[in-house]
């Protein structure tokens, strides 16, 4: 029987052994390396959605792999994957970790320097173990399967920048587009995403913040499912609640909505914590909302040279959102880029806070009227971010962009004119 490995490896040197040795294994077919826990899980992720024969019996885990840490992803891959025996390759042998190996889902640990007897054991044993799983793992089990969606947070660079409302628009158009969106509210002491909503629930994250395993089941009982198709995550009622849900127990649970929502759109608020750290880390799109006076640029940077420093996200990863624009103000979209060396988004909100507040004060954000040139804008936010589904004209090439089910909300994308993609919008 041939057995399929692939390893996870992110430095080149030790990829470069990996590969060697596995070469040599009687039987064996090695895959390529994957450099980072993302690209492995999104393999993954893919080949299961086209047939779970397709997967690799055996994952080769990397000590050093990254962003997320490699028990967290061993975890990951085991809650979601069942099916693949996953095998750690570490200098470390400590019975603590072998312990802490084996509680995460790992099938064995081969220790570094790396030795053909060895990995050969390893894999051989994992094999055996995956081949066996396979022969009785039903349609029926509750696991997580599926490909994983997009990760978008949505952060102030201070306080009432209007982070909240650009998370719940960009979240309303892309379910209205004909995606599964998850909006989780992780600004855990001061989030009001259930206020913008008119929502009471008893439930919030931290109900899953102390779950091992998070079941697609589990996950259900946690989400609240909105009149507008959204799946909401809140954040609890008391603040001091906050310090239960921890940096692992976040990478869970956006592992969790990733693979069962095909976008989850995330508020982090304005203050950095340890849960919304990992959220923006394991994010495929870091939005930073600031708007154009002094006080919150200088802030946006500040944000922006605190994630550098603590390696969560890089300057030039990061998408700025310029909220409450006029096109008069001192401030532009291209002085903000410059100050932070962020990527400013092409699309900028106008200052017009009369649309919004009847809706805001009534709670009822979602029933903002579509003419709203802020909806507008923000919808138009989504298109350029790429988390709503093209309808077949756009992609066909049609001039004319479709409108969405029972909603003017336009969706707006960057235009090229004279070989310049960058051009900013104004609505």
């Amino acid at each position: 029987m041939t057995t399929r490995i692939l390893p996870a490896v992110g430095d080149i040197d030790a990829a470069r052994s990996v590969t060697t040795l596995l070469s040599q294994l009687p039987d064996a077919e090695p895959a390529a390396p994957v450099t980072d826990s993302t690209q492995l899980i999104d393999t993954l992720a893919r080949l299961a959605g086209e047939a779970l024969d397709d997967l690799p019996e055996v994952v080769l885990v990397h000590e050093r792999i990254g962003p997320v840490p490699a028990l967290e992803l061993i975890r990951e891959v085991s809650l979601r994957f069942p099916a693949i025996g996953v095998v750690l390759i570490t200098a470390d042998v400590t019975p603590g970790l072998f312990s802490s190996a084996m509680e995460s889902g790992a099938r064995g640990v081969i220790t570094l320097p790396l030795s053909y007897e060895e990995l050969a054991s390893r894999v051989q044993s994992a094999a055996q173990w995956s081949v066996g799983v396979r022969r009785h793992l039903t349609a029926g089990n509750d696991v997580f399967t599926g490909p994983g969606g997009t990760v978008v947070t949505v952060s102030g660079a201070k306080g009432g920048v209007g982070a909240t409302v650009t998370a719940v628009q960009i979240a309303l158009a892309a379910q209205t587009s004909g995606r599964t969106v998850a909006l989780v509210d992780l600004d855990l002491q001061t989030g009001d995403i259930g206020s913008y909503l008119d929502v009471q629930f008893r439930r919030s994250i931290v109900d899953l913040s102390t779950i091992a395993d998070i079941s697609p089941r589990v996950l259900s009982d946690a989400v609240f499912s909105h009149g507008t198709g959204l799946a909401l995550l809140l954040a609890p009622n008391e603040g001091e609640s906050a310090e239960e849900v921890s940096d692992r127990s976040a990478r869970q649970i956006v592992s969790a909505l990733r693979s069962r929502y095909e976008v989850v759109v995330i508020d982090c608020g304005s203050q950095l914590q340890g849960a919304s750290a990992a959220a923006i880390e394991m994010a495929d799109t870091a939005l930073l909302v600031t708007t154009p006076d002094v006080i919150a640029v200088r802030g946006a940077k500040r944000v922006v040279r605190m994630w550098e420093r603590l390696q969560i996200r890089k300057a030039e990863d990061t998408i700025t959102l310029v909220n409450r624009f006029i096109r008069s103000t001192e401030i532009q979209p291209q002085l903000i880029e410059k100050i932070t060396g962020t990527t400013t988004a092409s699309t900028a909100v106008p200052a017009n806070f009369k649309e919004l507040q009847a809706v805001v004060d009534a709670g009822r954000l979602h029933e903002l009227d579509s003419k709203s040139t802020v909806k507008q804008a923000l919808w138009a936010l989504a298109g350029e971010l790429g988390i709503v589904k093209v309808p077949e004209k756009e992609k066909n090439g049609a001039k004319s962009i479709a409108k969405f089910k029972n909603d003017r909300g336009s969706i707006g994308r960057r235009r090229d004119r004279d070989g310049d993609s960058r051009n900013r919008q104004t609505t």
